[in-house]
């Protein structure tokens, strides 16, 4: 009897670990259009402070081989105008980032070991910015919890290597009708409190895709915020591919004309 229950135990757990890889895929491969571009704002609070409001426009192509290109620009305020940040996910996993500061006129790479910094002040790390393959982490199911009124499957990820992310692992709260994370939580230095918190607020569908329009992300030691909206958002404009190059990068009006 103790020889069927351990292998029946055997044989239930890699349809158990098969399920949470799927789940991941999911949320990675959920429709989001060719390419994308957004006009938006970047809020940021901190207690005692008024906001700090920034206007941003972002693109995104999804270019062949399983390559992906992001670009972020921000128009306003005129102390930050101009800043752009260029991320380039390749088809291994990795991942190469451009910062252009307009103040120094020049654009200068992001290494590796800084995925950990803040971007320009936010609660978002660089590495945030980055689109990670579900491949790189080993994912669990830890079961099902309401998350902003909708029963969400909970899913554990943590890096096979724990040198390739500044997270010790992430739990995600994920609808599992659209795909849609609701909640994630990520831990940094120790693996049982978060660190910080992203929550989903709102969403909208926008040519027959899903937008995130209204999110955040918090430090849950500071309690400062960052508040991610959408205002307008245009899908397969067939972006170019020489718009996500450091040329581009360090030259505006490239992209001028795609902006909604």
């Amino acid at each position: 009897m103790l020889f069927i229950l351990l292998c029946s135990l055997t044989s239930a757990m890699p349809a158990k670990a098969d399920e949470a890889s799927d789940l991941a895929q999911r949320v990675y491969d959920r429709p989001n259009g060719r390419d994308l571009t957004t006009l938006g704002r970047m809020v940021l609070t901190e207690k005692g402070h008024s906001p700090r409001i920034r206007e941003i426009v972002t693109y995104r192509l999804d270019k062949s081989g399983g390559e992906t290109a992001n670009l972020i620009r921000f128009l306003d305020p005129e102390d930050i105008a101009g800043t752009g940040l260029l991320s380039i996910d390749r088809a291994d996993g990795s991942t190469d980032q451009w910062l252009y500061l307009p103040a120094l006129d020049r654009v200068r790479r992001i290494s590796s070991e800084r995925k950990g910094g803040r971007f320009v002040g936010s609660d978002l790390y660089f590495e945030d910015l980055q689109e990670r393959k579900p491949s790189k982490d080993r994912h669990r199911l830890l079961g099902k919890q309401a998350e902003n009124g909708i029963l969400c499957d909970v899913l554990e990820s943590t890096p096979l290597d724990a040198d390739d992310s500044v997270y010790r692992k992430r739990i995600s709260w994920i609808d599992p009708a659209t795909a849609i994370p609701q909640r994630v939580d990520y831990f940094e230095q120790d693996a049982s409190t978060p660190s910080k918190r992203w929550l989903l607020r709102n969403k909208k569908r926008n040519q027959g895709y899903w937008t995130l329009t209204d999110s955040r992300m918090i430090d849950l030691e500071s309690g400062h915020q960052t508040r991610m909206v959408v205002d307008a958002a245009l899908y397969d404009q067939k972006l170019p591919a020489k718009l996500f190059t450091s040329q581009a990068l360090a030259d505006e009006n490239l992209e001028s004309e795609y902006r909604p």
